[in-house]
């Protein structure tokens, strides 16, 4: 059974061995731990943080297979079924037709296209942190569409309707849930030991 951290993290690092995928795997899971605490899930941030970190665990190897090949990656694993229907549904629209239903699930959807847009933006500071990042330099960012290109606006804008809530609400919210583990993701992405 799939039940620790640590057997997460070396699952998702079974399937993936670049740093920008782990870094943006970490993120998530970060991100995830923050939003259970946030809006009253404390009890299940483990489970919100293990969808975050399992969450593109096919996407390195299988792009064009994303969300596709994942359920029978975690199945092997000893997933539980929640888990994979989180992970697989963080695509609707894209590469799955599975819906985000629960509210983690809906967090997951908006929040992981939007850490990437806020990651991208905080390269761009002098700080490279999103320490000192402020929603309305990341709503320029957002406008401006030549900006990481590859991060949907649409999907972002989809996920804060899903949830329920503004726009800015969510960009707010995803930047104060990046603060909250910046320092600690830098540690750990400094001791992994990137070479296989």
């Amino acid at each position: 059974m799939l039940n620790t951290r640590d057997e997460a993290l070396a699952l998702l690092r079974q399937y993936n061995k670049e740093p920008f995928h782990l870094l943006h795997a970490l993120t998530v899971e970060g991100v995830m731990a923050w939003y259970a605490q946030e809006l009253g899930y404390g009890d299940q941030a483990g489970f919100w943080a293990m969808a975050g970190l399992l969450h593109d665990i096919d996407f390195e190897q299988w792009p064009e297979e994303h969300c596709q090949k994942a359920p029978a990656l975690l199945r092997a694993a000893g997933a539980a079924e929640e888990l994979i229907h989180a992970v697989v549904c963080h695509g609707y629209g894209l590469c799955s037709d599975v819906e985000p239903v629960h509210e983690m699930e809906k967090v997951l959807f908006a929040a992981d296209e939007l850490t990437g847009l806020i990651g991208a933006a905080a390269k761009m500071r002098p700080s490279r942190s999103v320490m000192d990042m402020e929603v309305s330099s990341l709503k320029k960012k957002f406008k401006d569409k030549k900006f990481a290109a590859g991060c949907s606006r649409d999907v972002i804008r989809q996920g804060a309707e899903r949830l329920g809530w503004e726009l800015e609400l969510l960009m707010d919210r995803t930047i104060q849930a990046m603060r909250s583990c910046e320092e600690r993701i830098n540690a750990e992405m400094a001791a992994l030991p990137l070479a296989e």
